[in-house]
């Protein structure tokens, strides 16, 4: 098939967010009488599910402290339970574990998640946090721990394979999907407009009517090529202006895989268990030498995953130390030289592993060595951007909360046909100069 001079609605992005968007956005064309699928292109300068949809933990959760989050997650979720099968998504739950500093923030997680009808259970005290553990793993032992947080929905999905089934549905609707296309610029309107009139590629320029941009921590990239601002101002909550704040920020992503059967990561009752986060304070000890690897607050998580042939998870990303646009995306993911898991990741991981639960002690020599992790671009704020620039071109920039928020892709294909959404109204570029930002939580991860 040629390749396309045109397209009413352009797609940039193969990955969550751009097949998503096109999927449902070639429903509601068809429903409407508007259009169909073939009125959507998407470009993916490699291929579906290359980038950081591909490589993702898979993880589904709720368990945010901002209000406008977690609405946006429990209908994300709906998502997730509707295509169980084709998005090979296990509904086991999540657990949020936590030591005293994050009590407050969790019970009031809690009570927020019962209103907006969220099933989860809160156990509170040390004793009765141990007891509950216990009875789902006997060898439970994380210490400092005050408070348990048990959502019954959530789990993870396999990651390629819910990506590769967004795309064959896409597909199903007519949408055309063209890898190995880059983008290089972007093309706009003259005199009072300001709209995209198109984009250059290494492959011939595309003129398109509306320009919807899902490129997960390549958005840096095509905000500059929209001329959008660097930095922004934003408004403090005691009304004090703060200038110059970089727009993007990377963070590297630390997670790996402990090659262990993981038929040998059940509950007590033989059943697959809850995806589990733990954060303490406790100090954590090295279970390869015995030696002390922090004293201060971490966290990790971990499942068991039989598509990456373990157990899998991650712990907290780090920032990374030069502005953004200095940042090399690529190669991205594993075959990146500069932002893969590090040794120092694996120790503490798999001690950190050992700390929670006995029968990973002794298993150092099982953390799969192949390089993992990737690279996270980040808002200011570190919560999503979803909003219009430019008149017609549409940014989701997700702020890396992007895999398991599959259910945006609905709503900004319905504010894309001139319906505004309001669960990404609380995400409009506008907050930073109005000071609408999202409260800050105790966690140590920049994302809850």
């Amino acid at each position: 098939m040629a390749f396309p001079q045109s397209a009413k609605y352009l797609v940039i992005g193969a990955g969550i967010h751009g097949l998503s968007t096109s999927l449902h956005l070639a429903k509601k064309l068809k429903a409407s009488g508007q259009g169909s699928g073939e009125d959507i292109v998407i470009l993916d300068k490699t291929g579906i599910a290359a980038g950081a949809s591909g490589i993702a933990c898979g993880v589904v959760r709720n368990n945010y402290f901002q209000p406008a989050m977690r609405e946006l997650m429990a209908h994300s979720v709906q998502h997730w339970e509707a295509n169980a099968d084709a998005f090979q998504y296990n509904p086991v739950g999540y657990l949020q574990i936590s030591s005293e500093s994050m009590h407050d923030d969790v019970a009031q997680i809690h009570r927020e998640q019962q209103a907006i009808g969220y099933e989860s259970d809160f156990i509170e005290g040390t004793a009765d946090c141990d007891a509950y553990m216990k009875n789902i793993f006997s060898d439970w032992r994380a210490q400092n721990i005050t408070s348990v947080l048990h959502e019954k929905k959530g789990g993870y999905a396999h990651n390629a394979a819910a990506i590769y089934a967004l795309a064959k549905m896409a597909e199903e609707e007519g949408v055309r999907i063209l890898s190995g296309v880059t983008v290089t610029g972007l093309k706009f309107a003259n005199g009072a407009s300001s709209a995209v009139t198109g984009v250059e590629t290494d492959k011939g320029t595309v003129a398109c009517e509306y320009l919807i941009v899902g490129a997960g921590p390549w958005v840096r990239d095509f905000w500059t090529m929209a001329e959008l601002p660097e930095t922004v101002t934003i408004k403090g909550q005691d009304g004090s202006q703060h200038d110059n704040i970089p727009m993007w920020k990377y963070w590297q992503l630390e997670e790996g895989v402990l090659r262990v059967d993981p038929e040998s990561f059940k509950t007590n009752d033989g059943k697959l268990p809850p995806v589990v986060h733990v954060d303490t304070d406790a100090p954590l000890i090295s279970d390869v030498d015995g030696s002390v690897i922090t004293e201060e607050m971490w966290g990790i998580y971990y499942k068991p995953d039989f598509n990456f042939g373990g157990i899998q998870g991650g712990a907290m990303p780090y920032k990374v130390d030069k502005p953004a646009s200095e940042v090399a995306i690529d190669p991205y993911g594993p075959s990146s030289p500069e932002f893969v898991s590090s040794q120092e990741f694996a120790h503490m991981w798999v001690s950190a592993l050992a700390h929670c639960n006995e029968r990973f002690s002794g298993t150092m020599p099982k953390y799969h060595k192949e390089p993992s992790g990737g690279v996270g671009c980040f808002t200011p704020d570190s919560f999503p951007v979803f909003d219009v620039f430019r008149e017609n071109c549409y940014i989701i920039a997700d702020s890396n909360h992007g895999y398991k928020m599959i259910g945006v892709g609905e709503l900004v294909a319905q504010e894309i046909l001139g319906e505004t959404s309001s669960l990404l109204q609380p995400f409009r570029f506008s907050r930073y100069a109005e000071g609408k930002l999202h409260p800050v939580s105790n966690s140590p991860y920049p994302w809850s």
